[in-house]
């Protein structure tokens, strides 16, 4: 079910987009509108894990780090089937983490500083296991293409003033103001319920990667709480990023709504509980360190 909504989710943002330039050019501004579509995603495919690393100042992690964060990530991604994916760090106090990368074979985890300090073994393990799921179910790339799109869209919504009111036949300055308004905020819409969808799935797949749902449902909870009270400069800077992001790190609402990028963090963590109790783990868990604390005081074995 999850996919058949992304896959009508996305059909309706590439409607929108080609409505948008039949409506400005008719035939040919369809086609164009297409054509451009088309380069902006190629770009961005190639190019929008290394974009968006940058924007975070992420700096790669290097085997034999003394966090075992590298061997931790290699065991879940043979449970989930996995290629070894990229890990970074990315020196923020808030707890965050997200994943990016066109493919299995070229992407990449990235987690905060903060993170590390906040969660324990088992808590991390559940955050991973989350991004490796993104990863296998290809949600980096769904991702990479709505959001080109929904700029795309911004910038067609722009020319409307300037083309659409004034051809003949056109929108008239009216339609033109309208549809400047109504189209981003459609497309913003139609992303925002991508995310929200994808990351209920991610949730479901990261659970039986690290094997126990409770470690990620408890994870949740933790990164929640810091994201809602520590600043994320970087991201406050490129917000188009934030639904990247395991949890919303700019402060969003508590409730899920049109204009929020991710499922209420209670929400995503009843479904997590209900799927506890509705039996075991699907797969061995991840194995435990023995210096890991217990699990509740808030001291993450990274410090």
């Amino acid at each position: 079910m999850g996919y058949a909504r992304t896959a009508l989710l996305m059909a309706a943002m590439t409607a929108l987009f080609l409505g948008l330039g039949y409506l400005l050019g008719g035939t040919g501004g369809m086609v164009i509108a297409l054509v451009f579509a088309a380069g902006m995603n190629a770009f961005s495919w190639w190019n929008s894990d290394k974009m968006v690393l940058r924007m975070h100042n992420a700096r790669p992690v290097a085997r034999g780090d003394r966090t075992g964060l590298l061997e931790l990530t290699e065991q879940l991604a043979r449970n989930a089937g996995l290629p070894m994916p990229a890990v970074y760090l990315i020196d923020t106090p808030q707890p965050n983490a997200f994943a990016t990368g066109r493919n299995p074979k070229n992407a990449a985890v990235a987690v905060t500083s903060g993170l590390m300090r906040t969660l324990s073994r088992e808590e991390l393990a559940g955050v991973i296991a989350h991004e490796l799921a993104h990863i296998r179910n290809r949600d980096t790339a769904i991702m990479t293409v709505t959001a080109t799109f929904a700029g795309a869209i911004s910038m067609l919504a722009n020319f409307a003033l300037f083309f659409g009111g004034r051809r003949e036949g056109g929108l008239g300055i009216v339609g033109a103001i309208l549809m400047m308004i109504l189209a981003p905020l459609a497309a913003a819409l139609v992303q925002m319920a991508i995310s929200r969808t994808r990351e209920y799935a991610a949730d479901r797949a990261g659970a039986e990667i690290c094997g126990d749902p409770l470690w990620l449902a408890s994870a949740l909870e933790r990164i929640s709480a810091g994201a809602a009270r520590i600043d994320n400069d970087a991201a406050e800077r490129n917000p188009a990023t934030a639904h990247m992001f395991i949890v919303n790190p700019l402060h969003a609402h508590r409730h899920d709504n049109l204009f929020a990028t991710h499922p209420a963090t209670e929400n995503r963590v009843a479904a997590l509980r209900e799927m506890a109790r509705g039996g075991g783990p699907a797969v061995a868990p991840a194995p435990r360190r023995p210096a890991a604390p217990r699990r509740g005081t808030g001291a993450g074995p990274w410090g």
